[in-house]
């Protein structure tokens, strides 16, 4: 049974920080690209990193370059994945969602396979 976990979400005061974790089993996820995605209500769900199962240099959305920083922990049978997001603005609330693909190429939702339910992070004072 694929099982997308996600964990770690909550209230933070801007400037603070949080680390999101997503734990992916039943599958080969040491094999797939893993992405952390954002919505808003009312709006797209849209791409905040992603990583290949390669490991070779992550991709972020503009908006967060230098603030988060996305990694993966390829265990035997589950794989974690991370997103530590520092320096949290307002802009940055949203509920995020862990979700896993097989090959990279395109960076909307809809080449993403499997997803979690989703966390909420809020950034207010």
């Amino acid at each position: 049974q694929v099982q997308l976990v996600e964990s770690g979400g909550g209230l933070v005061q801007p400037g603070g920080s949080l680390k999101l974790t997503c734990a992916a089993s039943g599958s080969t996820f040491s094999r797939h690209t893993m992405a952390w995605f954002r919505q808003v209500a009312g709006k797209e769900r849209e791409l905040v990193a992603f990583t290949r199962w390669r490991g070779d240099i992550p991709y972020y959305r503009d908006s967060v370059k230098g603030r988060f920083t996305i990694s993966r922990d390829n265990a035997e049978n589950t794989v974690y994945l991370y997103l530590q997001m520092n320096s949290l603005k307002p802009e940055d609330t949203a509920v995020y969602y862990c979700a896993a693909r097989l090959g990279s190429g395109g960076n909307a939702a809809h080449f993403y396979s499997y997803w979690g339910q989703g966390t909420q992070v809020t950034v207010s004072e």
